[in-house]
């Protein structure tokens, strides 16, 4: 650092404002100094700067499964966020999401000595874990799990989604509305099939009408077969998520039974391909990058020791050619 100073005419402290974005450097000697670097070939040492300032510019980002698309969309707006601020990103995949992992993950950051860490945490366990491992770091809970208000936390709204597919589907005369859900420990899945539960019409049987699924297409395949055996099969199904919704689209195109106007079909998510389906899905579209974003920010406000507070990014309903006025 004392090099680019000297080059550049400025203090090494000037040099360090630059290198931090401080606001106080006029422009013409941001340039001096950026042209000083670049000459100099100069690269800043985190670790020494680590030491004086006591804060790395890192965070560290822990998540239950990578292969999902909610995860993977969100970790894109962490990561673009946190270098929008000056920050990069140290990411752990959780393989169990049990104590003991979740322990070994967050100790690993610790040494890496990050400013913060965000924990998308699909399970209980996970959520659990994660709040008993960071005590005493700024945390961000990325969960559908109550708020405990000792965390920032935050999630797309589960619930308010479910509500405006079950209004779409009540409101085209349906009263037989079938659930595929999730797996049973995932937090997303039971915010889902809680809110299903609470918008069924008077009187619908419950236990009749509900498969559990597990993410995948061949869940929803296998399910929806099930429920087509039952003695009243519904006149409309929702799929927890999209996946499982294409497999619900191919049993019952299988089983010749046009969609929507023998059973209309709705998912969750809007992946990639929800609009090419046969017929194209209706859907909750889910903006994760908004959700990393905001996760984001969030941590920043822990950092800066403000408190705890809740987050619930919205969602929209996507009608497409899935659904249709009950027959």
């Amino acid at each position: 650092m004392a090099s680019v100073a000297a080059a550049a005419g400025v203090s090494q402290q000037t040099v360090s404002r630059v290198l931090n974005n401080h606001p106080s450097v006029s422009a013409k000697t941001k340039q001096k100094v950026r042209e000083a670097i670049e000459k100099m070939q100069y690269r800043p040492n985190p670790a020494a700067r680590a030491l004086v300032t006591g804060n790395s510019q890192t965070i560290g980002v822990l998540v239950s499964s990578t292969t999902l698309s909610g995860p993977a969309g969100a970790l894109l707006g962490i990561e673009q966020m946190a270098r929008a601020r000056g920050y990069w990103v140290s990411m752990a995949g959780l393989q169990s999401g049990q104590p003991i992992e979740v322990a070994d993950v967050v100790s690993h950051f610790f040494a890496q000595g990050v400013d913060g860490i965000i924990a998308i945490a699909q399970t209980q366990i996970a959520v659990d874990a994660t709040v008993k491992a960071c005590e005493g770091i700024p945390t961000v809970l990325v969960t559908s799990g109550p708020f405990s208000g000792e965390h920032h936390a935050l999630d797309i709204d589960q619930a308010d989604g479910v509500r405006q597919l079950m209004t779409l589907l009540r409101g085209l005369g349906h009263r037989r509305i079938a659930h595929i859900t999730g797996p049973a420990d995932d937090l997303h899945a039971n915010a889902r099939a809680d809110a299903w539960r609470s918008c069924l019409p008077d009187g619908q049987s419950i236990e009749d009408l509900c498969v559990q699924g597990d993410w995948s297409a061949r869940s929803g395949y296998s399910a929806t077969m099930s429920l087509l055996t039952r003695d009243q099969p519904p006149t409309a199904i929702f799929a927890g998520n999209d996946r499982m919704a294409f497999g619900v689209l191919r049993a019952l195109n299988e089983c010749g039974i046009s969609v929507p106007h023998g059973i209309s079909v709705v998912g969750f998510d809007d992946i990639e391909g929800s609009d090419c389906s046969i017929p194209p899905l209706t859907t909750i579209r889910q903006n994760h990058s908004a959700l990393g974003v905001a996760a984001m920010e969030l941590l920043l406000e822990a950092i800066d020791g403000q408190p705890a507070r809740r987050l619930q990014i919205p969602s929209q309903l996507v009608v497409r050619a899935s659904t249709a006025q009950a027959s």
